[in-house]
């Protein structure tokens, strides 16, 4: 395998999938709030940040890590903001503890990016 487009592809149905099935029963009560309230606030920034990826080829910009994890956490920020005018985009509650989470999903992603799928897989780049 040397496309990238097959890992992104997979970890977006990974991501979809766990929407899907929701929390387990062993998360308990409060893991549930907390899947509820932040799951997609970390799952969206870190699934956007690997589409980002399949775009590298086509704009150079995008080729730094830096650049990708920056446009994510502005997109999913001003989102939020966005809310706390009362203009509703991806969601329609203002929470400023979504922004942090945010910075967690997108910061994931590039630290597997850079870290893991560079060691994992040769063509990774």
């Amino acid at each position: 395998m040397k496309s990238k487009k097959p890992i992104v592809l997979l970890i977006m149905l990974l991501i979809a999938s766990i929407f899907i099935i929701g929390p387990s029963d062993w998360l308990g009560d409060a893991g549930k709030k907390m899947y509820h309230s932040y799951f997609a606030d970390f799952a969206i920034p870190f699934g956007y940040y690997f589409l980002l990826i399949l775009m590298e080829d086509q704009l150079e910009l995008l080729q730094n890590w830096y650049v990708k994890a920056s446009a994510v956490f502005i997109l999913c920020t001003t989102s939020e903001i966005l809310q706390y005018f009362g203009i509703y985009a991806l969601a329609s509650v203002f929470d400023p503890v979504d922004i942090l989470v945010y910075a967690l999903g997108a910061g994931a992603a590039a630290l597997a990016d850079r870290k893991i799928f560079t060691r994992v897989f040769g063509f990774w780049k």
